[in-house]
């Protein structure tokens, strides 16, 4: 997690940030309600925060086609045909904790050492690797849990009292922050979810094509 563009950038590479964001708490959703994610979706998420400097906003997801679940979810919910509920709040909680987390510089540089000490594993094992998900999921508790608002993930008690399922929640939460800072760093703000909505929309549709 690095410092990115300093200029507003089009508002095509908001609606690809922003697809990330839901893209990984849809798969913190359904981890919370089945124990399982989807392996595709789950090694976008993950593999988006090892990439420190990509060349573009498409290149941290592997491409923009990566991301094209969270691009339908988008659509869906501007065009007020959003199914899970519960998905919005998460998306706005994880929003306002991006921001508190930018604030802290200290804690700041601890996740991106944290993550600098992973990457070599997952370059060997692969992201979506049990251990890799559990340092994951380590540093996100030690570090973004403690800042407020806490986000907080509705799920089956079952899974959510399984160490495994908790840490891979928690290692796709820290790759939604790391979304929602991209999507800050390219001049996104919550501004844009209201008053910005039509031109979100459609730079989602030209994606989705």
């Amino acid at each position: 997690m690095t410092p990115g563009p300093s200029r507003p950038q089009p508002m095509s590479e908001r609606a690809l940030a922003l697809a990330g964001l839901v893209q990984a708490l849809a798969q913190v959703r359904r981890i919370a309600e089945t124990g399982q994610a989807h392996a595709a979706t789950l090694a976008t998420a993950i593999d988006s925060v090892f990439r420190f400097q990509a060349p573009s906003t498409a290149a941290v997801y592997g491409g923009a086609e990566r991301v094209r679940d969270g691009l339908v979810l988008l659509r869906d919910y501007f065009e007020s045909r959003g199914q899970d509920e519960q998905l919005p709040r998460l998306a706005l909680s994880v929003l306002q904790l991006e921001r508190r987390f930018a604030q802290d510089e200290d804690m700041m540089r601890r996740v991106r050492e944290g993550l600098q000490a992973q990457t070599a594993r997952a370059a060997q094992l692969g992201g979506t690797h049990p251990d890799v998900l559990s340092a994951l999921g380590a540093l996100y508790a030690d570090t973004l849990s403690h800042l407020r608002p806490r986000v907080l993930v509705q799920g089956n008690p079952h899974y959510l009292g399984q160490p495994g399922v908790v840490a891979e929640v928690r290692a796709v939460l820290l790759a939604a922050v790391r979304s929602a800072m991209l999507w800050r760093q390219l001049g996104g703000s919550l501004w844009d979810l209201t008053l910005r909505r039509r031109a979100l929309l459609e730079a989602v549709r030209a994606h989705l094509g």
